[in-house]
């Protein structure tokens, strides 16, 4: 019982925040507000990636030459500074991973 009163919990804070912005159409945030909000979505990709870079196995810190996740999240980071290019980032990033996967010996076959 304990979960499904959670998970309706959790679906009522849901649709509360997005139907307010529906609900009150004329509502406007201070402009201090609007330029903090475009700061989240680059919070929130760094909150998810860095610990899969650091801690791959969810426990132990990785911080060696043999972490395909750091060296090819490195790298990555590395393509969208100089390309400036989402999909060339997305693309070289998933190839040096799984290059850096196959000559490591770490992809299953």
């Amino acid at each position: 019982m304990e979960n499904w009163i959670l998970i309706f919990g959790m679906l009522a804070i849901t649709f509360a925040t997005r139907y307010s912005l529906f609900a009150f159409p004329d509502l406007r945030f201070p402009q201090a507000v609007r330029q903090a909000l475009h700061y989240v979505p680059t919070a929130v990709l760094t909150a998810i990636v860095v610990p899969a870079m650091l801690l791959p196995d969810g426990r132990n810190w990785a911080l060696s030459w043999d972490n395909a996740y750091l060296l090819a999240g490195l790298a990555t980071i590395a393509i969208a500074v100089v390309t400036r290019h989402l999909l060339a980032t997305i693309g070289g990033g998933l190839l040096i991973f799984f290059g850096l996967r196959w000559a490591m010996g770490q992809l299953p076959i």
